[in-house]
């Protein structure tokens, strides 16, 4: 062997040291692995210098970034801050707050949180174990750190943004110092989370001081980097089919929807979900431009931007969901006495704006009104989220999903809901819908093909199992499968009946278990079902089964865990509150997941 092969050979990793290094870097982000390449340089020079390792520099202070993130929100805007603080010059270590060990937060300097709220007031799944912890005697003193919380939420709701404002207020117990204060997100939060993570970059550079590096900045992934495709850059896709798949007499209307990505490149996961820009009825724009009784060509501005109101109305302004704030903008303009007296209770004004329209709130109360004040008054449309009714590895350049249709009447007109309409009815096939992916780490298959699965979806619900068990039969998984699932009538609301009947009869799905609360006198439901199976269900959850709920939170998610610590409870002979442990336990395991609206 030559001189320069043998010392090019010392050079190199052995086998070992090989796998060693690949099985540890495997799980680092992008950012993590530019910190470890710099790090490890640092190290090597050190080496060659004669220096002990001991000897490195330490890495300098650091910025953690938090996220909460139900739907990928909060995620996203985690990602974004953490992008824009590195270009910066600051050390940045961006977690989920689920990969994040709660009893470390004595070690940091400085923190930044970005926390969405889930349900009535709830933790999202990965802050659950760090907002606990933050709550519970076990919170060390944090005296030295620094931080700022940006909290997401939808003022529809009773606690809005409440679980930003609970991390904020329990480290400021414990002691820790705003860099800045806290702001509170409406679900339209683009400007407000913009400005909120220039104030607080701004002022955590100024703390780190001369520890800001500008010289050495290393590219990190923004939002939305595993794809070009994001809810700020959407993809122009096609409507390839919208079928209803209830009966004809059904009380609902339930379509199957296939939307082609063609090649995009688009990729997704099941579990994941699919944003949905759409438009308003221009029916619905024209009754509301007429009932407000201003021009439907007058200009307007818009974020910045000049158009009709008309192309306001349809495109940009959201009038199918009414604000709580609008609720009160407009009860201030009508001087109504009875829409005054609802605005000053909040929970009266948000039952109103949940059954109301913007029209028939306008039509109730009539006012005068500029069309630039009535614009500013109103939300940005947002994207609707829909769970994915598919698995890429059976669809391919596809993805489905599965969309009740909104409708009922107000004073003898039609109100439909702005999405589902759009895409159940308006849109023809072969029209181009705006899309992009939504990737949900908290409503995921278990790793491990041969771990047994548990999935109560009832109506809509059922969508993302749907994908789980195409994914399950493309993988060869050999666990066993039990859906739960359950609607109004058998004949007319057995959502997929035919492939939930070939899984079956493959042996594919190993149990199913149906509630159709109207094909007897007495009403059953999902949660029934579970009871009427109790020792069973306990049994499979005790040999490792992973358990996902998905559907309504309001009340079929609560009375489900209900059920389920009752079940817990009596067959595993404990008290409720253990119960409750055990299926609290069960979450932090990633074994018990929800994707519930």
């Amino acid at each position: 062997m030559l001189p320069n092969q043998q010392n090019l050979q010392k050079t190199m990793l052995d086998a070992d040291q090989l796998s060693s290094l690949q099985h540890t870097i495997g799980s680092y982000s992008a950012l993590q692995l530019a910190w470890a390449s710099g790090y490890l340089a640092a190290k090597s020079e050190g080496a060659s210098a004669g220096v002990s390792p001991s000897a490195v520099a330490a890495p300098a202070a650091t910025l953690t970034i938090l996220f909460g993130s139900q739907t990928g929100n909060a995620k996203g805007v985690a990602k974004a801050l953490a992008a824009q603080a590195h270009a910066q010059g600051m050390v940045v270590d961006l977690k989920s707050m689920s990969d994040f060990k709660p009893k470390s937060i004595k070690n940091l300097t400085h923190l930044l949180i970005v926390a969405s709220t889930n349900g009535e007031g709830e933790a999202p799944d990965d802050a659950i174990a760090l907002h606990e912890f933050l709550a519970s005697k076990k919170a060390p003193k944090l005296d030295n750190l620094y931080y700022s919380v940006l909290a997401l939420g939808d003022t529809s709701y009773e606690f809005f943004c409440q679980t930003g404002k609970d991390f904020d207020e329990y480290l400021s117990k414990l002691g820790a110092k705003q860099i800045s204060p806290r702001v509170d997100c409406d679900v339209d939060y683009d400007a407000d989370a913009k400005a909120w993570s220039d104030s607080v970059v701004n002022k955590a550079k100024a703390l780190f001081g001369s520890e800001v590096d500008t010289n050495n900045v290393v590219a990190m992934p923004t939002a939305g980097a595993m794809s070009e495709y994001t809810k700020q850059a959407p993809y122009a896709a096609e409507l390839s089919l919208s079928q209803k798949i209830t009966g004809r007499d059904s009380a609902k209307d339930v379509r199957h929807i296939e939307i082609d990505l063609a090649d995009s490149g688009i990729t997704y996961q099941a579990g994941d979900a699919l944003g949905v820009w759409f438009e308003n009825d221009e029916s619905l724009v024209a009754e509301l431009i007429s009932v407000l009784n201003l021009s439907a060509d007058e200009n307007i501005v818009v974020a910045g931007e000049s158009l009709s109101l008309a192309e306001a109305l349809t495109s940009k302004l959201e009038i199918t969901q009414t604000a709580v704030n609008f609720i009160s903008f407009w009860a201030d303009k009508s001087k109504d006495k009875k829409l005054l007296t609802i605005s000053e209770d909040k929970n009266a004004a948000r039952e109103y704006a949940g059954n109301h329209q913007i029209v028939d709130v306008v039509k109730a109360a009539p006012a005068e009104v500029t069309a630039q004040d009535f614009a500013d008054a109103l939300r940005k449309i947002t994207p609707r989220l829909y769970s994915i009714a598919s698995s890429q590895a059976e669809v391919e350049e596809e993805v489905h999903l599965t969309v009740g249709l909104v409708e009922y009447n107000e004073n003898d007109h039609l109100r439909t809901g702005g999405a589902s309409s759009f895409l159940g009815k308006r849109l023809e096939e072969g029209g181009t819908v705006k899309v992009f992916i939504e990737h949900n780490d908290n409503f995921r298959l278990p790793e491990n093909g041969d771990t047994p699965v548990i999935m109560i979806g009832p109506g809509t619900g059922i969508a993302p199992f749907r994908a789980f068990m195409q994914e399950r039969e493309a993988t060869t998984a050999s666990g066993d499968n039990w859906l739960f699932f359950g609607d109004q009538t058998f004949t007319q609301d057995f959502l997929y009946q035919t492939e939930w009947q070939g899984y079956l009869k493959s042996g594919l799905l190993t149990n199913i278990d149906l509630a159709f609360s109207r094909d007897q006198a007495t009403k059953i439901y999902v949660q029934d079902r579970l009871r009427a199976k109790a020792s069973e269900v306990f049994a499979w959850l005790e040999r490792g089964a992973h358990l996902y709920i998905c559907g309504d939170m309001s009340r079929m998610a609560k009375d489900v865990e209900l059920a389920l610590v009752d079940i817990i409870a009596e067959h595993g002979k404990l008290s409720t509150e253990q119960a409750q442990d055990y299926l609290k336990e069960l979450r932090n395991a990633k074994r018990f997941q929800k994707d519930v609206y």
